[in-house]
């Protein structure tokens, strides 16, 4: 998504827009940044916000990863980065909000890739698709010992797993992804500009609309 430059108090900011230029709320704030740039996130209420004239701009395709937050516990193996990270790309689609709702998942390891699309029933919403991808993924991967890099188009699922932010919903969707993330070594968090172009990003929303469409749930082989 585009983020947009806007007045905010006394200064200019970049405001994270959807496709018709509104602010993307997150539990009712809008997302900010001082500079494009700069992967520090702040938020606001819309009502400190005022358009400025000028066209929205895309962020940048990849940005600098964000280690979670996450507390490794005492089963949590030790880091062996020896054979290189596993990456992974996860979307969320959702058909009505709320509504049939799926997943998809990249996952690249070396030579090695995986795609996996799952359906997560009648009665989904867009951040729970977004946050079940994720926790879908850490489940598919055996050996938490390999650093893991997970992509997402999500400021939610980066807020509330790598920025700790509170969940004021999906509460026991969250704590069950931060309990399994703390038995890794070691995850990383990258931020990507949804529909921008990322081959492996818009694999996953393809996934994650399959599964919609299709009911389906497990490892997809097809181009």
């Amino acid at each position: 998504m585009p983020w947009r430059r806007m007045k905010f108090k006394k200064g200019k900011v970049w405001v994270h827009v959807d496709r018709e230029d509104k602010p993307i709320l997150v539990d009712g704030s809008a997302e900010f940044r001082y500079k494009l740039d700069d992967n520090r996130t702040y938020n606001t209420a819309t009502k400190y916000l005022e358009p400025l004239g000028g066209s929205s701009v895309k962020a940048p395709k990849s940005e600098a990863p964000v280690e979670s937050r996450a507390t490794a516990k005492r089963d949590a193996p030790p880091l062996d980065n020896s054979c290189g990270s596993i990456t992974v790309y996860t979307d969320g689609a959702c058909s009505g909000n709320p509504g049939p709702g799926g997943l998809g998942v990249v996952m690249i390891w070396g030579e090695h890739r995986k795609e996996f699309a799952s359906y997560l029933g009648p009665k989904s919403t867009n951040n729970i698709a977004e946050l079940s991808a994720i926790y879908y993924a850490l489940k598919q991967i055996k050996n938490r010992a390999i650093p893991i890099e997970i992509h997402t188009d999500s400021s939610y699922s980066l807020g509330l797993l790598a920025k700790g932010w509170k969940a004021k919903a999906n509460a026991e969707l969250v704590a069950d992804i931060r309990d399994l993330m703390g038995k890794f070594a070691k995850i990383s968090f990258i931020k990507v500009a949804g529909h921008a172009g990322i081959p492996e990003n818009e694999r996953a929303d393809v996934l994650a609309r399959m599964a919609v469409e299709r009911r389906i749930d497990g490892e997809v082989k097809e181009n």
